[in-house]
């Protein structure tokens, strides 16, 4: 019951924002050069495996799915809110966005040539992230690159209003870089490398490369929500 509640909450505040979020981010990454070029290197590390497709999760309004495209990845959104997917799909036209959830990705295994979550675990609790990066090494094909971006820093509040002033109910849990990385191993993931910085996308936000191990380790198993 917990776990539908977050999600439950996360569906409804960002259902409530979509048009007004999609209007403050539209423009963001031209003022994040070192956004740009985290990005960048991803779409030459989706390349360097031989291509295919790229899952955007909690992909918003798709301004990332969008970027990606326009760097040559074959990049799709999901998202948890229908009306992100619906402003997603009206400013990104000629691109794929469905409504999915992160905790039980409706994706084959080892069907991603590599998987972007750009601030979007930033709402998943603690209880749940194991079951969230389960899916992601589950999705991803051995070898296959994960971007991560997120809030650095320790503990969770409650965002109770955003974008245009609108009422949320939302939890923003704030993550150190290091226990990220940790979280990513137990998960079977390697991280090959990890930084923060200070930008217009976040005060303090961290970026961590990460692939899916080759080596055969599970990680954490699968608990279903559904």
């Amino acid at each position: 019951m917990e776990s539908e509640s977050w999600l439950a909450d996360t569906r409804t505040s960002y259902d409530t924002v979509a048009a007004d979020y999609a209007d403050q981010v539209r423009g963001l990454l031209d003022e994040t050069p070192y956004e740009r070029a985290a990005l960048g290197l991803f779409a030459e590390l989706v390349r360097a495996t031989g291509g295919g497709p790229v899952a955007d999760v909690g992909c918003g309004p798709g301004r990332m799915t969008a970027h990606l495209r326009g760097l040559g990845v074959d990049a799709f959104g999901i998202d948890l809110s229908p009306a992100m997917i619906e402003v997603a799909r009206r400013d990104h036209p000629d691109l794929r966005f469905e409504v999915g959830s992160m905790t039980d990705l409706a994706l084959a295994d080892a069907s991603m040539a590599g998987l972007i979550a750009w601030y979007s675990l930033i709402h998943v609790p603690d209880d749940e992230i194991d079951t969230v990066l389960a899916h992601f090494r589950r999705v991803l094909r051995p070898g296959g690159p994960l971007l991560l971006g997120f809030h650095v820093g320790d503990g969770s509040r409650l965002k109770a209003q955003g974008y245009g002033g609108h009422p949320m109910k939302v939890h923003v849990h704030l993550r150190r870089p290091g226990r990220m990385a940790a979280l990513l191993e137990e998960s079977g993931f390697t991280v090959e490398a990890r930084t923060t910085l200070s930008s217009a996308e976040s005060r303090l936000g961290g970026i961590l490369f990460a692939r899916r191990r080759t080596d055969g380790s599970q990680g954490h198993r699968l608990r279903r929500t559904g």
